[in-house]
């Protein structure tokens, strides 16, 4: 009997847990899109300081991808190659760490960036 009701749980442990998990794909549409909406863009759009001191414009996909004056910020394949995994996680000085001046990035939120990026940076 004990046996039966500990395997019926681990089924639903099993079912609920699958059934709470977020599956959405790793796009930047579907994922990261929303997180830099609300952290990001607000800064990093012309006539903004973000923008005005880096030439990173945040607000689509083709010009993060084109990344800031200097050079890229996403390095497709490689979040440890990617200045803006690197900024958000914490990886660089943390007087550069972004948002600049509010609240940081959740783990999860770098954590799905990197992730993103790893998997190859997909619209």
């Amino acid at each position: 009997m004990k046996r039966t009701a500990l395997s019926a749980f681990s089924v639903l442990a099993v079912v609920l847990h699958t059934g709470c998990s977020d599956d959405r794909p790793l796009t930047y549409q579907a994922r990261i899109k929303p997180i830099l909406d609300t952290h990001c863009v607000s800064c990093h759009v012309p006539g903004k300081p973000g923008y005005e001191q880096s030439g990173l414009r945040l607000d689509s996909y083709e010009a993060l991808m084109k990344g800031a004056r200097l050079n890229p910020v996403v390095r497709p394949g490689s979040s440890l190659s990617s200045t803006l995994h690197r900024v958000v996680s914490g990886q660089l000085d943390p007087s550069i760490r972004m948002p600049h001046g509010g609240p940081i990035l959740s783990e999860e939120n770098a954590r799905l960036i990197g992730a993103w990026i790893d998997q190859g940076a997909k619209y």
